[in-house]
């Protein structure tokens, strides 16, 4: 019989409960084990492959603005369910407190390098951004707000699309924002949109392609429809890289590609040049 005896799992004892939760998060791109803590300080891009994780319409605001500029605009519209979709209420309650959000758009003031702006920030957590009456109202005041004030506006898209539990009022929500955009434009006004991961639907048929400038983060995720219903669709195979930001620039949809540590000094070289090019058009 040897000195030592064999010991078990079992003699481990019970798992600790007390393990904090939430301090490492794994990347879905390369698999590496991320710190939570740093991972937030660098934006959210994985440090190892420089994958851009979804950012919170907090976060996002915090990385573009100038600190302590951000004025929240149209907080008291809340959505209704008009056409009687079975629980739908009780789904935008529980997202409202699950994100701490009114809606899946948050709109305001701001400034980037002392350049006044009207900012959108569509956020994917909540419903999975998806494009509802008060969404679309929200973004189309928003743009109205910077054609009153003259100045540049920039809506961040995420989106899954139109709002299913808001059938054909959602589906006019594209055609309002882009009338708003259409008098922004004869205004001489810049718009800059952003897309992120991932812009699709409804979202992108109508206001997120239509920016005198477009610009979008690496590898999102870009389209109307979804890859899967495009193949089972048409009955063809997908060219590599389909519907990801660098497809789509190679394919003029989108201006530039850029990583989210440089949006904000790209924001403000562009605010101040498109500014000066529509002026002098």
């Amino acid at each position: 019989m040897g000195i030592f005896s064999k010991r078990s799992v079992n003699d481990l004892g019970e798992k600790k409960k007390d393990m904090p939760e939430g301090l490492w998060v794994k990347c879905p791109a390369c698999g590496e084990s991320l710190y939570e803590s740093a991972l937030a300080k660098n934006m959210r891009v994985c440090t190892h492959c420089q994958h851009h994780f979804t950012l919170s319409s907090t976060e996002r605001i915090e990385s573009v603005v100038d600190e302590g500029s951000f004025e929240e605009t149209e907080l008291q519209l809340d959505s209704v369910n008009a056409l009687g979709f079975k629980d739908y209420l009780g789904k935008v309650k529980a997202y409202q407190a699950k994100t701490g959000l009114r809606e899946a758009v948050v709109t305001g003031r701001a400034m980037i390098d002392g350049q006044p702006v009207v900012l959108a920030i569509m956020d994917f957590r909540f419903l999975g951004a998806s494009m509802g009456s008060v969404v679309g109202e929200k973004i189309t005041r928003a743009i109205e707000l910077a054609t009153k004030e003259k100045c540049t506006v920039i809506i961040f898209s995420a989106s899954g699309g139109a709002r299913m539990h808001e059938g054909i009022l959602s589906l006019m929500q594209m055609a309002k924002t882009c009338g708003a955009l259409a008098r922004h434009s004869e205004a001489k006004l810049p718009y800059i949109s952003v897309l992120t991961h991932p812009t699709t639907g409804g979202v992108t048929a109508s206001f997120a392609t239509i920016g005198d400038l477009i610009l979008a983060e690496p590898k999102c995720m870009i389209g109307f429809a979804g890859p899967r219903v495009v193949k089972e669709t048409t009955h063809a195979d997908l060219p590599p890289g389909f519907q990801t930001a660098e497809f789509m620039k190679e394919h003029g949809l989108v201006d530039m590609i850029v990583d989210r540590g440089e949006m904000r000094a790209t924001l403000s070289k562009l605010i101040s040049y498109i500014q000066k090019s529509k002026a002098a058009a």
